[in-house]
């Protein structure tokens, strides 16, 4: 695939580690330390169904990104391959949805970030600090993106094995909670098939993070070999951190303490008496919710990148910094629309149509992986169906506001895309 001879490509600086660093930074961010709360609320210990459905449909997800990143190493992730696939209109549907979604979740996680580190009245100046400064890594070099990734990722990892080293090896556990398949209080079943489902929604975008690979494919070296193997490593062992993690809220404080607690892993230590460990969880989550930004940032300004080539954004935003070979403009730009929502909404709680346009994304890297063909295609077209309706399944999952406002995001989106199409014709 060619770019404009005015967008020179990126350097391919990133090996496995780096790229499995970078995902891991993305999965294994603030939603650890918030979404099991939702979650156990919407199924009670059901909520261990929902993470394996998750896990299934995130890793169906993940052999379509994997394959079509190997074929078209390039950023821009299913920005691309809708293009390449399906066509114009629903690669821009995929960007569009992948950009205004993730957007959003950059100020969250910023806002997030703030909660845990300053005090309220703090909160605002300190994300706008954050996201500044997480800006200000990425655009002096990728290679600045994953050595910071990998200090956050490691702060965070120690983090979380002491709340599982609390949780399983501290006091008597709970194991009725966990092992219970009965419909009542408690039970596995608790929330009905429908709850379950709720948890996976709410649970699938603890994997999401894998996406951030893709989208960077055009500084990975080796990238037919590189990308898969990181993608499903970053995911494999993501997963293997939730469970634990799971596993040790439910024998601790059961499903019910988990829903009603709004910081569920420090509730872990002080169950435990390690109260002295709580604010070392204030730390990990603090930097999580960075370690998540500043690969948002990067995946988003790699999106933004590929789509202002194609002048799906203004052409401007495509330009590469000639000595730090990073989109260095769409991630400024990035920076500054994620300051002023931060300075002006609180989306903590208000961020449902980014689910939407995530779940869009990965529906569309479905379809798309499912065009090809031999020599090609790395896996069976089946993991491909699957992972579409379970994307399908999901979104039906999602409250009816946060539809009607994703609809609402990607309508102007269109509007912009035909009123280019008309100028330029």
């Amino acid at each position: 695939m060619s770019t404009p001879n005015s967008s020179p490509a990126l350097a391919r600086r990133l090996g496995t580690g780096d790229a499995v660093m970078i995902g891991l930074g993305s999965m294994i961010g603030a939603g650890i330390f918030a979404a099991f709360a939702p979650a156990a609320a919407a199924a009670g210990s059901g909520l261990l169904i929902g993470l394996a459905l998750a896990a299934l449909i995130a890793y169906c997800n993940a052999t379509s990104s994997a394959q079509l990143a190997a074929q078209y190493p390039t950023s821009g992730g299913t920005y691309v391959y809708g293009r390449e696939r399906l066509g114009a209109w629903p690669g821009f549907v995929a960007g569009w949805g992948f950009v205004i979604g993730k957007t959003a979740s950059c100020a969250a996680m910023a806002m997030t970030f703030a909660a845990y580190a300053v005090p309220e009245s703090w909160q605002r100046p300190a994300a706008v600090a954050a996201v500044l400064a997480l800006a200000a890594i990425n655009t002096r070099g990728v290679t600045r993106t994953a050595a910071a990734t990998r200090v956050i990722v490691t702060v965070v990892l120690l983090v979380l094995a002491m709340v599982v080293l609390a949780g399983l090896t501290s006091g008597a556990p709970a194991l009725d909670g966990v092992v219970s398949l009965r419909m009542g209080d408690g039970g596995w079943m608790a929330g009905g098939w429908y709850g379950v489902l709720q948890s996976a929604g709410l649970l699938f975008f603890a994997f999401a993070g894998y996406a951030r690979i893709a989208t960077m494919g055009e500084e990975v070296r080796e990238p037919r070999r590189t990308i898969p193997r990181a993608i499903l490593t970053a995911l494999g062992l993501a997963l293997a951190v939730y469970v634990l993690i799971a596993v040790a809220l439910l024998v601790t404080v059961g499903a019910a303490g988990v829903a009603a607690s709004p910081t569920p892993l420090a509730e872990v230590l002080r169950v435990r008496g390690w109260e002295w460990g709580v604010p070392l969880v204030r730390i990990g989550a603090a930097a999580a919710a960075l370690g998540a930004l500043l690969a948002l940032i990067a995946g988003i300004g790699r999106t933004s990148l590929a789509m202002a080539r194609q002048g799906d954004l203004p052409r401007w935003l495509a330009t590469v910094h000639p000595r730090h070979q990073v989109p260095h403009r769409a991630e400024i730009a990035l920076a500054l629309v994620v300051s002023a929502l931060v300075l002006t909404v609180d989306l903590r709680e208000a961020i449902g149509f980014s689910s939407v346009g995530v779940l869009l994304y990965y529906l569309i890297a479905n379809l798309a992986a499912l065009t090809q063909e031999a020599p090609d295609r790395l896996y069976a077209k089946g993991w491909q169906v699957l992972g579409a309706i379970g994307c399908v399944v999901l979104v039906a999952t999602l409250p009816p506001v946060s539809i009607a406002a994703a609809a609402v995001m990607f309508a102007l989106g269109v509007g912009y895309r035909l009123l280019r199409l008309r100028r330029a014709r």
